[in-house]
């Protein structure tokens, strides 16, 4: 890994503490698959050959898995990369801590996978960064007020056992319906129409993010008591989140490699 490339991310994040993953690896494998059958031509030629034989639903949780390492790189610098603090109804650059957010890091290892002078390992890493990151900002609460790190906080039970709003929202609402992501991912794709697609083809984060305020804004429960009934409210929302950014991955690395000079020979 080049460390120069990464300066402008490396600063005064050792005392930042961050939220819990977004999605849990379920829900990054269904975006990440559904990702895969939206790549153009180009893009997916791109793709095998920074990543061989791993597909993006394995590429999507490297750099969550990553986050155990014990390189200094993963435990702090890196750290602040999965979220983005959004006071208001958008995002501004100005919440943003110094040590950089999911916006600034997914500009970031985009100009990477551009970068003709990036070693294969750094475009790796900067293209399981754009997938992962992708997904998390269609997390709605990986765009958190800054108030109760995401719901990370905010205490509930989910059937009777205790846990938090962000867990919910990463992993229980999904793993709650009992399929593997390979299975979730075919029956998502097989709902998404082409309208959709065609609507859902827009790659700036801030459209994203104002999407993720949005239904943030409806998703903390008066009653901390989770069952059912807040599943059957929410799942229609959570099956959207995941179709989108899956679609939007794939238009977000379409674009990146449509407009990336050839790899090296």
């Amino acid at each position: 890994m080049r460390k120069p490339a990464l300066s402008g991310f490396i600063a005064a994040s050792l005392c930042l503490s961050s939220p819990a993953h977004a999605w849990g690896p379920i829900g990054h494998r269904i975006t990440g698959a559904i990702a895969d059958e939206n790549l153009s031509g180009l893009a997916r030629a791109r793709v095998r050959l920074l990543l061989g034989n791993e597909d993006l639903a394995q590429a999507a949780t490297w750099p969550d898995d990553m986050r155990s390492a014990p390189d200094p790189f993963w435990q702090k610098t890196a750290s602040p990369w999965h979220y983005v603090t959004v006071k208001g109804d958008d995002y501004q650059t100005s919440d943003a801590p110094p040590a950089g957010d999911a916006v600034t890091a997914l500009a970031h290892f985009s100009a990477v996978l551009r970068d003709p002078k990036a070693s294969p390992d750094e475009q790796r890493m900067a293209l399981r960064f754009v997938v992962h990151i992708v997904g998390d900002l269609h997390q709605p609460l990986h765009a958190g007020a800054g108030d109760d790190r995401g719901g990370n906080t905010v205490s509930v039970s989910w059937f009777g056992k205790p846990t938090n709003l962000h867990s919910i929202w990463d992993s229980a609402l999904i793993e709650q319906r009992g399929l593997s992501y390979s299975e979730y991912a075919h029956w998502l794709s097989r709902a998404i129409t082409p309208q959709e697609v065609i609507a859902w083809n827009q790659t700036d984060p801030n459209v994203w993010i104002h999407e993720s305020v949005a239904l943030r804004k409806t998703i903390y429960p008066t009653d901390p008591a989770l069952s059912w009934d807040y599943a059957y409210q929410h799942r229609g929302e959570v099956d959207q989140r995941l179709e989108q950014a899956g679609v939007r991955i794939a238009a977000t690395l379409n674009r990146i490699f449509e407009s990336a000079p050839p790899p090296r020979p």
